[in-house]
C-alpha cells in the first residue's frame, strides 16, 4: 500500500515507468482510479431503463436501446444488457434465455395454470424488483397472497443474495401460517437450496413460473408497477434508510387503505381477514381442448365462484379445495 502511494499522475515520468521501478502492477493502480463519470452515466441510464420497463415489461435490450437512444443516450446493446441484468431485468415476452436458474438447482412445474383460487393462504408467490436511488439501487422482494392480494412480507437489499429471500419468507410462515401452493419464477434465489429447503420443511408444493410465461405472476408484477408509481418515482429516495421508512408507509396503506377495484374496492386486509370477495385464476388459454375456457383471468378481476361452476360444469362445497377443477 505505500509504495501504491508513490504513483502519481503528474511528474516527468509516466505512470506506466512509475509503476514499473516501484514494482507496482499497473491494473492496480487503474483500479483506483476509474471516472466517477462512468459510475454516474450508468446510474442516469439505470433510472431510464427502470421507468420505461416499468411501463414496457416486455422490452428487452434491443428496444431499450432505441428508447435510450430517444432520450438522446447512444448505447450499444451489449451495455444496454449489461445494465438490465445487473437489475434483474428481462422482458416477459417469449424468447430464448430469459430467465436463467442455477444448473445444479432442481426447477419445479408450474401447478397454478387453470387452477382457482378460492380461500386465502391458498397460495402465495413471490418476486423481485429492481428499486432506483438517487446514487444507487437496490432490490425489493414480496410475498403476496393470491386471493386477497394482501403483501404478507417484504425485504430490501443491496445485493440479489438468496438471504434476504429467505427471511422474508421465514417472516411471513411465521405471521400468518403456510399457504398450500408457493409460486415464483426460476430465479437462482427461488431455486437454491436455502429458499426451497424451508418451503419443503414446511410440506408446501412448490410451484414455479414456465419459460416465456408472461402472465404466470402477474399479481405481483402488478404490484411492482403500483409500488413504483404510487410511491418510489414520486419520492425519489435517495438512501436505503429512507427507502426502508418509505415502503413501510407504503405497505400499510396498500394493504389496510388503498381500495382495490379487483377486490370490489375492498382492502387486501378486509378480504383476507374475512375470507370473502377476492380470489384468483390463471386460466390456460392453450386448453381449451381440455375443457377449459379460453379467456384469460390473469388480470386481477376477483373471482367468481358461480361463473367458473358454469363454466366447468363443477360445483365448489364451503372453502372446498381448487384440486375440484381437476376433477371432470
Amino acid at each position: 500500500m505505500t509504495r501504491l502511494s508513490w504513483i502519481s499522475g503528474g511528474g516527468a515520468l509516466t505512470q506506466k515507468r512509475q509503476c514499473t521501478l516501484a514494482g507496482v502492477a499497473r491494473a492496480t493502480v487503474y483500479a483506483q482510479r476509474k471516472p466517477a463519470l462512468v459510475i454516474e452515466i450508468d446510474v442516469l441510464l439505470k433510472r431510464l431503463i427502470d421507468e420505461e420497463y416499468t411501463r414496457h415489461p416486455f422490452y428487452g435490450s434491443r428496444k431499450m436501446v432505441v428508447y435510450l437512444g430517444r432520450c438522446g443516450h447512444r448505447v450499444n446493446r451489449k451495455r444496454a444488457q449489461r445494465l438490465m441484468r445487473s437489475m434483474g431485468l428481462a422482458a416477459i415476452a417469449p424468447g430464448p434465455n430469459t430467465s436463467w436458474a442455477h444448473p445444479q438447482h432442481k426447477v419445479y412445474p408450474y401447478l397454478l395454470r387453470g387452477v382457482a383460487v378460492v380461500r386465502p393462504n391458498q397460495v402465495w408467490s413471490t418476486d423481485i424488483t429492481y428499486i432506483r436511488l438517487e446514487r444507487g439501487f437496490a432490490y425489493l422482494v414480496a410475498i403476496m397472497d393470491w386471493y386477497s392480494r394482501r403483501v404478507l412480507s417484504w425485504r430490501i437489499s443491496n445485493s440479489m443474495e438468496a438471504a434476504f429471500c429467505v427471511d422474508c419468507l421465514e417472516d411471513a410462515l411465521r405471521v400468518y401460517g403456510k399457504p398450500e401452493v408457493f409460486n415464483s419464477d426460476q430465479g437462482v434465489q427461488f431455486t437454491s437450496g436455502a429458499f426451497t429447503g424451508v418451503l419443503k420443511r414446511e410440506e408446501i408444493s412448490i410451484s414455479m413460473d414456465g419459460r416465456g410465461r408472461a402472465y404466470d405472476n402477474i399479481f405481483v408484477e402488478r404490484l411492482w408497477r403500483s409500488v413504483k408509481y404510487e410511491n418510489v418515482y414520486l419520492n425519489g429516495y435517495a438512501t436505503m434508510g429512507e427507502l426502508l421508512l418509505g415502503l413501510s408507509k407504503y405497505f400499510v396503506e396498500y394493504n389496510g387503505d388503498r381500495p382495490h377495484q379487483a377486490l370490489g374496492n375492498k382492502t387486501p386486509d378486509e378480504v383476507y381477514q374475512s375470507a370473502s370477495g377476492g380470489g384468483a385464476m390463471i386460466v390456460d388459454k392453450y386448453g381449451a381442448k381440455q375443457g377449459l375456457p379460453v379467456a384469460l383471468r390473469s388480470s386481477g378481476t376477483a373471482f367468481r365462484k358461480d361463473s367458473i361452476e358454469k363454466t366447468l360444469g363443477i360445483e365448489f362445497k364451503n372453502r372446498g379445495s381448487a384440486d375440484q377443477l381437476h376433477q371432470n
